[in-house]
């Protein structure tokens, strides 16, 4: 418990943080929230381990795979802050890993019932990334339509500070997207390499969105090279492409193992 409060308290610094320094009348220079973000995450990923080695196994059940995701965001982020940009990205980022990781540490733990091998682990670990920094690319997103919307209603809002020009910050969707889609086809890949019994482990749902998700993704990517794409439609392709996402993972995964109760 001493851990789990640890995790939630150098988040929620982390956020407070990065909060206080968005209403200043100037960027602040001062990186301090690295500090408690950094060692938010590494004690969240701590809380992880622990709870691995107690039982013997790798747990990627519902609450266990939403904060790992969540870790990942929030790994991410810090990473991206050392660069001195992103600042209102750990203001919803980090809070959100708080809440997640509460709730893996008080309701989350599953026994899994066989160990997977290296090759399911491999596939779901990229999965787990993938949908971490796909995740981002949608937050980044509603930021971009955020803040072009402000913008154009000429509404300076302190929170505009925190963001990157608006141009830079396209950029950095369309990297995310880039990045998150080859780690997505390198599920896909690995789902179809290493995954038996597609049918009998009730999967099918979740490939066919999870290939959706995939297509629509390298739709936008294509869109972007060929014609340019950005603004508006940029966002509502991404944030189509991240709800059928969620649909294939969480959404099968709360179905499975909190309706059904199939465990395993």
């Amino acid at each position: 418990m001493i851990l789990l409060a640890a995790t939630v308290l150098s988040y929620l610094a982390a956020a407070v943080w990065l909060g206080l320094g968005v209403q200043r009348p100037e960027p602040a220079p001062a990186r301090g929230w690295l500090l408690p973000a950094g060692l938010a995450v590494a004690l969240h990923a701590t809380l992880h381990w622990l709870s691995w080695r107690q039982t013997g196994s790798t747990d990627l059940h519902f609450f266990a795979a939403l904060s790992l995701v969540s870790l990942g965001m929030a790994a991410l982020t810090t990473l991206a802050g050392m660069g001195g940009w992103m600042r209102a990205l750990g203001v919803v980022v980090f809070p959100l890993a708080a809440v997640l990781a509460l709730v893996y540490g008080l309701y989350g733990h599953v026994q899994q019932q066989e160990p997977l091998g290296w090759r399911l682990l491999l596939h779901a670990w990229l999965a787990l990334l993938a949908y971490a920094t796909l995740a981002l690319a949608a937050l980044l997103a509603v930021f971009s339509w955020a803040q072009e919307r402000a913008l154009r209603r000429r509404e300076f809002h302190p929170w505009l500070r925190a963001l990157p020009p608006l141009t830079a910050l396209e950029a950095l969707l369309f990297r995310s997207i880039g990045v998150g889609f080859v780690l997505l086809t390198a599920t896909l890949l690995t789902g179809v390499l290493f995954v038996d019994n597609l049918l009998a482990q009730h999967l099918v749902h979740k490939t066919v969105l999870s290939l959706l998700s995939w297509l629509v993704f390298g739709g936008l990517l294509l869109g972007r090279w060929l014609r340019g794409w950005r603004g508006s439609k940029a966002v509502r392709w991404t944030l189509t492409a991240m709800a059928l996402l969620v649909l294939a993972f969480f959404g099968s995964k709360f179905v499975l193992e909190l309706v059904l109760h199939r465990v395993g």
